[in-house]
């Protein structure tokens, strides 16, 4: 199963009923493991949780820290790229040359390297004293 099949399977569990926008997403791990998750919606909107930072979540409580490669997907007329908050999880997490597929239910998809998703990104260098 690809990767985006993995998103495109969780998405299905997606609990979204408010906004209707389910979303899927799925990481492959530096050892090669997959780890998913979807949106989950709260009554105090928007309080919820995205799909990228359940399937981060999944990845950090198995013990994992860093993943190659990551996939999104959602019913969209285009391909839904993560919101702000995510990118810079996605960025946390990624390992150099990491690549993220965000793709639509009817199979468009759009790749491009994570670092390309927030440049300037927000790193521990920034926190470095001098």
């Amino acid at each position: 199963m690809s990767l985006i099949d993995e998103a495109a399977a969780v998405r299905l569990n997606a609990y979204a009923p408010y906004s209707k926008f389910k979303v899927g997403a799925a990481l492959k791990s530096a050892s090669g493991a997959v780890y998913v998750g979807c949106n989950v919606e709260n009554i105090a909107y928007p309080e919820g949780t995205c799909a990228e930072a359940g399937a981060i979540a999944a990845m950090i409580a198995s013990g994992e820290t860093q993943f190659v490669e990551a996939a999104v997907i959602a019913e969209s007329p285009s391909p839904v790229p993560p919101c702000g908050g995510c990118r810079q999880k996605l960025a946390e997490f990624a390992v150099e040359g990491a690549r993220i597929a965000m793709a639509t239910t009817d199979g468009v998809v759009q790749e491009m390297p994570v670092s390309e998703l927030l440049p300037g990104a927000f790193d521990a260098s920034h926190m470095d004293q001098v």
